[in-house]
């Protein structure tokens, strides 16, 4: 089944109840029981509701995996990642990441005896002194956030993976229409389901899916033992915004891709993060492992200011100035002082994120007027 087609009816069905083409929203906490431990598949709503288990296999059918496990955000998938580990094992994971991911490592799950290493996966060298035999989860953003970077799974795989370590990589950035880790060899994927999988700007989900069904057993308990679960609107309104990602993605790349090129020729912009771009350092590798480059851009400027980079964020009418991506309508943020604040300025600036750095997710607009407002906000200002 073709992807476009499995967005649409991977584990949805008509209800049999009804008919009702739609998977209903399940607003119920417990279920009728026959006798005690009899029931149709559900007696607990944080164990299961149907609406979470349509989504639930939708989502593993995109990821071409056998298990999704879904949480009530992104951030609470990652804690279910992590709740896996054991006080001693190590993380290594990329030193551009989303600064909620940064944190919840660090000022949380290191003091209880869980240590993180970041480092460039595009340095080999930098990744195996890195790892080691305590070393039990590879963690990579691919895209990254908010950098742009591209680090090659099937690679990362093949050359630092030995047995007991997972590979987990958050797709977030590319969605499962633009790229599949699992078939790439990777063990996790996890999405902030927020972003291109909801598309929508009204919900905040996450979801993880594995390829081994006895990982998606330890993730499903941990699921039910800690509680994050997503509630059943949240589920509804997740199916149908997935029912249009590769329609969506298709609009908001091919912009995405106009208006790296335009910026690329603007006398105030100092460099353009794009990775469908012909100089970006991982231009290739993205041709290799993703079907088109995603939507997001990040750029600085010359004059690396904070004030600099504020004068454009207020004066964008169609960006709107906001947390998040991935939605239908088009966001302009100034990750030093939002999305990766607590991520200390010295790391932030190891990475090259600087001061004067925008983020743009590109929506679905028209590209010409979401040209006109970019220019105007930076020219003028």
């Amino acid at each position: 089944m073709k992807f476009e087609t499995k967005v649409i009816h991977s584990g949805v069905h008509p209800d049999p109840s009804t008919g009702a083409i739609m998977t209903p929203i399940f607003q119920t906490s417990t279920y009728v029981q026959e006798s005690p431990g009899v029931n149709q598949g559900y007696a607990y709503a944080r164990t299961a509701n149907p609406t979470r288990t349509v989504l639930e296999d939708n989502l593993a059918a995109l990821e071409n995996g056998t298990d999704a496990i879904t949480y009530g955000s992104g951030l609470a998938a990652l804690d279910a990642i992590l709740k896996l580990l054991e006080p001693g094992d190590q993380v290594v994971s990329t030193h551009d990441l989303y600064g909620g991911s940064y944190r919840l490592m660090v000022q949380l799950y290191q003091k209880y005896g869980i240590e993180f290493h970041f480092v460039d996966f595009g340095d080999d060298a930098a990744v195996t002194n890195a790892i080691n035999a305590k070393t039990k989860l590879l963690w990579i953003e691919t895209p990254t956030n908010p950098m742009l970077s591209i680090i090659d799974i099937k690679k990362t795989v093949t050359t630092f993976a030995h047995d007991g370590l997972l590979v987990c990589v958050d797709n977030t950035f590319a969605s499962p229409y633009l790229q599949s880790p699992l078939d790439l060899g990777a063990d996790i994927v996890l999405h902030s389901a927020t972003k291109y999988l909801n598309g929508h700007s009204d919900v905040v989900l996450g979801a993880v899916i594995v390829k081994d069904r006895s990982l998606g057993k330890r993730l499903r308990f941990i699921q039910n033992a800690a509680g994050a679960i997503p509630g059943p609107q949240d589920c509804f309104l997740t199916i149908r915004g997935i029912k249009t990602l590769h329609l969506r993605m298709d609009r908001a790349c091919r912009n995405a891709l106009f208006l790296a090129h335009q910026l690329r020729d603007l006398d105030q912009i100092a460099h353009v993060y794009y990775p469908g771009l012909d100089q970006h350092h991982g231009h290739d590798i993205a041709k290799m492992q993703m079907s088109q480059f995603g939507a997001m851009i990040s750029f600085d400027l010359v004059d690396d200011r904070i004030d600099a980079a504020n004068a454009i964020l207020e004066n964008t009418r169609l960006f709107a100035l906001a947390e998040s991506l991935g939605g239908v309508e088009s966001l302009i943020g100034h990750p030093a002082t939002m999305t990766h604040a607590s991520i200390p300025k010295q790391e932030r600036e190891k990475i090259g994120l600087t001061d004067s750095l925008i983020r743009l997710s590109v929506g679905v607009e028209h590209q010409d007027d979401l040209w006109a407002d970019l220019k105007q906000a930076i020219c003028t200002s």
